[in-house]
């Protein structure tokens, strides 16, 4: 093994690439600004698909950046009830029929039930 290795360097911790010739990407600064007053200068790539609207600061607090639009909120679906639900499987005279069947079967057995006194 000591012959495929290579003595005395580290690899995978240094590049040995020249940064000659090397242009770095292009960048936009964003700026922040926190209630406190800090500033932040924050450099994203300028295709950044998302950049997001606050940052936090370094004293902990949310810092906003103005020159991006605050998303809008999402429309929120009500949520279902079970009466929603039961509407979408059966209509209204189906539940009503349903309804006098179950009350003459509940009759019944009323009757049969002996009458205590």
């Amino acid at each position: 093994m000591g012959e495929t290795s290579m003595k005395g360097t580290r690899l995978g911790a240094l590049s040995y690439e020249r940064d000659e010739n090397v242009a770095p990407a292009e960048r936009r600064i964003v700026r922040y600004v926190c209630p406190e007053g800090h500033v932040s200068n924050v450099p994203y790539f300028v295709d950044a698909d998302e950049i997001g609207r606050e940052w936090t600061c370094r004293c902990g607090a949310t810092a906003i950046a103005d020159e991006i639009e605050p998303e809008e909120p999402k429309a929120e679906k009500p949520a279902r009830t079970h009466w929603d639900m039961l509407m979408e499987r059966r209509t209204r005279a189906d539940l009503e029929e349903l309804l006098e069947e179950r009350l003459a079967l509940l009759r019944e057995t009323r009757e049969e039930l002996p009458k205590s006194a």
